[in-house]
């Protein structure tokens, strides 16, 4: 019942942040085109629920976002000399993503879920940790206030496949609240590792079902 639920606010939801952001997500946009040559945002193609691709908006953060990608590199390090000027802060506060409300208006992803990756990174996941397509990509998601990039891609994808076991809305809302802190004072603060037994336990549930 809640899953349908979540697909109606979070296009409603998505709607009303579009139209209360325009002007600031307009002058983030200005800034980027006076900041560096370019559009200020481009589409990149990325994994959805039950594995059907679709295409990611986001702002752009980079002086080219024509760059290679490869499976053992999936995130561009903030550091990267490939940032522009202001970049490396609409990065840091997570601005960049603020143009997905339209994704979730189209219904390809939702504000809470696990975070779409591109292609070539799919390639290399094992049978279990495909799970996570259960359900629509999300803004953010559970591995997101665990540490994201601190964590390792088997972390990562365990946060996320026990967020599609257990959708319900006091995690998103546990979430959403966590996002804001992840923005305000970093991802670092909220580090979770996993172990590698319990990845295990859940690689082998998932053997043992299928």
């Amino acid at each position: 019942m809640y899953k349908f639920f979540k697909a109606a606010m979070d296009r409603v939801l998505a709607l009303i942040g579009l139209i209360i952001l325009f002007l600031p997500l307009l002058i983030v946009g200005i800034v980027i085109r006076l900041d560096s040559k370019g559009c200020a945002f481009f589409t990149q193609e990325r994994v959805g629920k039950d594995k059907k691709p679709f295409m990611c908006y986001k702002f752009r953060t980079m002086l080219s976002t024509d760059i290679a990608t490869s499976a053992s590199n999936p995130i561009v390090g903030d550091d990267n000399e490939n940032l522009t000027k202001v970049g490396k802060y609409i990065r840091k506060w997570k601005i960049d993503e603020f143009l997905q409300l339209i994704n979730v208006l189209k219904g390809e992803m939702s504000l809470i879920g696990p975070r779409p990756f591109m292609p070539v990174h799919i390639e290399c996941y094992e049978p279990w940790e495909t799970q996570k397509f259960a359900v629509k990509p999300g803004m953010s998601g559970l591995s997101q206030v665990k540490g994201n990039v601190y964590l390792s891609g088997k972390e990562r994808s365990y946060y996320d496949v026990m967020y599609t076991k257990n959708v319900n809305l006091f995690t998103d809302i546990e979430i959403l609240f966590k996002t804001v802190g992840v923005i305000l004072i970093g991802e670092k603060k909220y580090l979770k590792h996993v172990s590698d037994a319990e990845i295990d336990r859940v690689r082998l549930e998932y053997e043992k079902r299928n």
